[in-house]
């Protein structure tokens, strides 16, 4: 994992900013965005949270791919799956 540099404070509450060019290059809104937080190793990890398929955002017979949650029909359809 790559160092970006940046260091944020956090608050008394708990709270972090993510500064903006983050929230922009990983798509997360600003107002309504949802982050995954997990833990690895000695690390937190924060993730955007997608609970459905990124194409048709189908919730049933969810697989991954290349880190990405993409329904059956949906790689089916992008001959993914035989």
């Amino acid at each position: 994992m790559k160092a970006t540099g940046i260091v944020r404070n956090v608050d008394k509450l708990g709270r972090i900013v993510i500064p903006a060019e983050l929230r922009q290059k990983f798509g997360v809104k600003q107002n309504g965005g949802l982050l995954e937080l997990y833990t690895q190793d000695d690390s937190i990890i924060l993730k955007k949270y997608e609970p459905a398929c990124i194409f048709c955002q189908g919730e049933n017979d969810i697989i991954i791919f290349k880190d990405k949650k993409i329904c059956k029909k949906c790689a089916e359809e992008m001959s993914l799956l035989k």
